[in-house]
């Protein structure tokens, strides 16, 4: 789509969103295929999301995309990070019939009652950034997310060089992948990083920028902060530089676009990448294969790479239409 070639990345995904989206209906719960194929017609998958964050906006660009590519039907659902949302996007999932569930859940206590639903209605349920029982799913694209904090953690000690430091921790929403991200970072500290500070922020920038002004305010000593997206990170980093705080080291996640480009200028000291762009062609790939008996592993691995302004140039692309 070269019309988008010289765009800014976040105008280039509303951009190609819509191209996407293309053959495929609005509905209440999202794009809609059409109706539902009969045997020997094209594979018609389900995918719920589980919010709206730039991860979730590119996670289904890609499974869109690579639907697409793979001549399969797609229907998508948004829970908006509400675990009864999730269960009747499931619920309305099975009831269109569709061949297999790609779900990225919202809270992992959750997923126990919509695998039930899935499973008795006879529809597999594939599963994105964690994993579940083997023997209840169709299979699972994962992040390794304690490798992905403690790639964080391991790059504080070598920077901090046996300093004694203060570590502030902003969250996403509890629950899900939020709870292993964060648990990965704290465990992989060393015994000179205290963590000081510790608060969700619901994946949502506004409430970050707060939980940073609160964090600042009664830490102005503070060395470093973890931030469970980037979205929040760059809220962060502005309520930290408005409070004096600009000396605060930011280590965070994703490896957008943006991301890349606060490294270089200073503003992050590194991400980790994990490409959702990755995450999502696994998991649909896998998910029609898996659907074919074919051979493949039952879950695979997203890639996770510590990136920081020395190697930023090399590192994968996050979302399909960044590389448009």
């Amino acid at each position: 789509m070269s019309l988008t070639l010289h765009l800014p990345a976040r105008r280039r995904r509303t951009l190609v969103a819509s191209f996407v989206g293309t053959g495929l209906l609005l509905s209440g719960c999202g794009l809609e295929s059409g109706a539902t194929p009969a045997d020997g017609g094209p594979t018609v998958l389900g995918f719920v999301n589980g919010g709206s964050t730039e991860f979730h906006t590119c996670l289904q660009e890609s499974i869109a995309d690579t639907a697409k590519n793979n001549f399969a039907r797609l229907v998508t659902a948004d829970s908006h990070q509400d675990a009864a949302q999730e269960l009747s996007n499931i619920q309305d999932m099975i009831a269109r019939h569709v061949d297999a569930i790609i779900v990225q859940t919202v809270n992992t206590d959750a997923l126990k009652t919509d695998i039930t639903k899935a499973k008795k209605a006879h529809i597999p349920i594939f599963l994105t950034s964690v994993s579940a029982d083997p023997s209840d799913i169709l299979g699972a694209v994962v992040v390794d997310l304690k490798t992905v904090g403690k790639l964080d953690a391991d790059w504080i000690e070598e920077d901090a060089a046996g300093r004694e430091v203060k570590v502030a921790v902003i969250a996403g929403a509890p629950g899900a992948a939020s709870d292993l991200l964060v648990g990965g970072f704290t465990k992989g500290l060393s015994a000179n990083a205290k963590v000081v500070a510790n608060q969700p922020a619901m994946f949502v920038a506004a409430k970050a920028k707060t939980v940073a002004e609160g964090m600042i305010r009664a830490h102005p000593d503070l060395d470093y902060a973890f931030v469970a997206n980037e979205e929040m990170a760059f809220a962060a980093r502005k309520a930290f530089d408005a409070a004096g705080g600009k000396k605060v080291k930011i280590v965070t996640v994703n490896g957008t676009d943006e991301a890349l480009a606060a490294l270089k200028d200073g503003r992050f000291a590194a991400t980790v990448s994990n490409s959702a762009k990755d995450t999502g062609e696994l998991a649909v790939t896998q998910t029609i294969s898996l659907l074919r008996k074919e051979k493949v592993e039952k879950i695979a691995t997203t890639p996770a790479r510590l990136i920081t302004r020395d190697n930023a140039d090399t590192a994968p692309l996050y979302c399909p239409s960044d590389g448009s």
